[in-house]
């Protein structure tokens, strides 16, 4: 098996993204699913009850907790891009984790990596003083994080810098460029939505670390954890469908931190 060095690949979704009494993501059925849960830390989406709801079901169901920092943009649901100084992004970012892992503990599990979310995630893939600012902000929490990102970008070489392990992730249900990065969600063909396709997609980047990109060449993706998104239509099926399909390809599911 040659798609990443343990023979084994995590499943993580993004969760917990509802505010008061307005719900995105089914959660408690994800939860039984995925073995990796990128929990909503209140800036994009999640509100307090949320996060203490999704850590105990997370605990529950043995699922790793990550915390899914964003830009504080509750209105666009952290997808426009801002300018945000890096030292408050820094600060920002340690306030996320912070909050998200008061409620992992009182649960019972803890924080155990970083996956930033949406406009930062794609910003810290080339905006190397983003990315050191998401660095700093994980490494003034003192717990070490990994940080979960697209290979090669900027973030991992941000984490490498602040000595934190940078895990490697890829994306089962999002259009691939030919230079391996996502294809930007506001433009067409961005999401893949055929099922058996994300599922095909989905055993070919853990099995072989390949996709096909939108141009329908042949990318190199090695990645340790696969992301279903939860808000899409349809997403609980569509993970246990990436679940069977990936187990019936003989790979092991298993979170990485």
């Amino acid at each position: 098996m040659s798609g990443n060095d343990t023979g084994a690949i995590d499943l993580n979704a993004d969760l917990g993204e509802g505010f008061g009494r307005w719900h995105l993501t089914d959660d408690a059925a994800l939860l039984a699913v995925v073995t990796s849960a990128n929990v909503a830390c209140g800036y994009h989406a999640g509100d307090a009850p949320t996060m203490r709801r999704v850590c105990e079901l997370a605990a529950e169901h043995g699922v790793a907790v990550g915390a899914h920092v964003a830009y504080r943009d509750l209105a666009g649901f952290g997808r426009r891009a801002m300018d945000v100084p890096p030292g408050e992004l820094a600060a920002e970012t340690a306030y996320q984790i912070g909050a998200l892992e008061v409620f992992a503990r009182a649960a019972g599990t803890r924080v155990r990596y970083v996956k930033p979310h949406g406009a930062l995630y794609n910003r810290t893939v080339r905006d190397e003083e983003q990315a050191a600012a998401v660095a700093e902000g994980v490494a003034l929490t003192g717990l070490g994080l990994p940080l979960l990102g697209l290979p090669g970008s900027r973030l991992h070489e941000a984490a490498r810098r602040a000595g934190l392990p940078a895990v490697a992730e890829a994306f089962a249900d999002r259009a691939y460029t030919v230079g391996g990065t996502l294809v930007p969600r506001g433009e067409e063909g961005a999401v893949v939505s055929d099922p058996g396709q994300v599922v095909r997609r989905s055993v070919g980047i853990a099995r072989d670390g390949r996709v096909t990109a939108r141009d329908g060449s042949t990318v190199r993706v090695r990645a340790r954890s696969l992301c279903v998104h939860g808000d899409t239509a349809g997403a609980h099926d569509l993970a246990v469908r990436v679940r069977d399909g990936l187990r019936a390809a003989g790979v092991r599911l298993e979170p990485f931190a």
